[in-house]
This record gives C-alpha cells, structure tokens and sequence, in this order.
C-alpha cells in the first residue's frame, strides 16, 4: 500500500506544474491593490463633490461592484482573475463575481430554476455563515458586554 501512494505522489509531482509562487504574488498584490487605488479615487472624487464619508464609502462599494458585475457579464472579469489570483478575489470585487458569475452561467436554464436557484451557489454558503457568525458573537457581546 506504502509503495502504491509514493508512486502516485511521483506520478502528482511528475504531471503538476512547479507554480510560480513569487510572481504570482506580485500580480495579486498589484492588482488587488490598483483595485483598492481605483476605490480610493472613487471616494476621493465622491467626498470632494460634497458627499460626506459615509456615503462616499457607500457610493465606492456600490460602484465597485457594479463594475465586477458588469465585467463579470462582459467575460472580463475572469481573464482578470486567471492574470491576478487572489489579488481579484480578495477586494470587494472578488465577492461581487461570485454572485454574478452563477448567474451568467445559468441563465440558460431560465430566470427561476437558472438565475434564481444558482446565484448564491458560490457566496450563499459565505453569506450564510457571514450572517450566523455575526449573529453569534453578538449574543455574547450582549450578555458579556454588559
């Protein structure tokens, strides 16, 4: 048994691609972070058309994913993503792709059984957990804050 998983691990190791880690961090951090420097101008250019910060940092957020979504739609989005890694995962972006993605990938199955059933395949469990955890540690906090 010993000798059948050391041949199988030559044979992974022989068939897997070495992965250039250090240049594949370099493009995630690029990228993720001009998707962050974009968001800073957004808000920069919000707050000085006399939007206070609260929602200047909204208006970003919902730029921001309209863009992903709409990138998204356009194919674009996942050539950002096979270039970046996480560097277009990580941001805000990231998440708004994984609810558009779904979507676009089913919508031939109709809106109710395609669209409707699959777009929260990725994020749903995200959410969901999002929204427990929160939920959690706000019971404690109320109890023990006290």
């Amino acid at each position: 048994m010993e000798n059948i998983k050391q041949k199988y691990s030559q044979m992974v190791k022989k068939a897997s691609p070495d992965s250039p880690i250090l240049k594949n961090c370099i493009k995630a951090f690029f990228v993720g972070g001009l998707i962050c420097v974009i968001g800073q101008f957004i808000t920069n250019f919000m707050l000085t058309s006399g939007f206070d910060e609260k929602t200047s940092g909204t208006l970003t957020s919902v730029i921001l994913i309209a863009a992903a979504s709409l990138l998204t739609g356009l194919g674009i989005y996942s050539k950002i993503g096979k270039f970046a890694g996480a560097g277009s995962i990580v941001p805000i972006t990231g998440f708004s792709n994984s609810v558009t993605s779904p979507a676009v990938e089913f919508k031939q199955e109709g809106f109710i059984l395609g669209v409707g059933a699959k777009i929260f395949i990725i994020a749903g469990p995200v959410i969901l957990y999002g929204t427990l955890t929160s939920v959690i540690v706000g019971i404690f906090y109320y109890f023990l804050g006290r």
